[in-house]
């Protein structure tokens, strides 16, 4: 009994301060906006799988940082490690996956768990960015 109550004591305070501690809020932004951040040196950290970025390309000069593997697995310290070698808590950074939706997920994570203070999220994603003719690189 005493797990159960542990188990979501834990959830709950989880939770509260992801509330509370860091008022951050993702931005969720179009093509246009992920231009002109990119045109204006904020990082771009594509979070996609290794096998999305083969199928798709990637937008030149994004910094390739995989999230979860191939098989669904993930690990949070060394992706984060890897996000805090492009950016540091105080820099805007923008994040894009296929659909937005995961980006979505990790970059609420970052400003409300992490501390990061400006974080975007690339709405409808790398689909979108192809879609509306915009240039992406062969991953090599």
């Amino acid at each position: 009994m005493n797990y159960f109550i542990s188990k979501y004591f834990l959830i709950f305070t989880i939770l509260l301060s992801a509330s509370t501690v860091y008022a951050n809020e993702v931005q969720d932004i179009g093509n246009q906006d992920l231009i002109w951040f990119m045109g204006q040196g904020v990082a771009v950290i594509d979070v996609r799988a290794t096998s999305e970025w083969h199928e798709t390309g990637v937008i030149e000069g994004s910094h390739l940082i995989m999230f979860y593997d191939k098989k669904g697995s993930y690990d949070l310290n060394a992706w984060l490690a890897d996000v805090a070698k492009v950016a540091s808590k105080d820099e805007p950074i923008v994040l894009i996956c296929h659909s937005g939706s995961r980006s979505k997920q990790l970059a609420n994570y970052l400003t409300k768990i992490v501390g990061y203070k400006v974080v975007y999220n690339a709405r409808r994603g790398i689909d979108y960015w192809i879609k509306q003719n915009n240039n992406v690189v062969k991953y090599e």
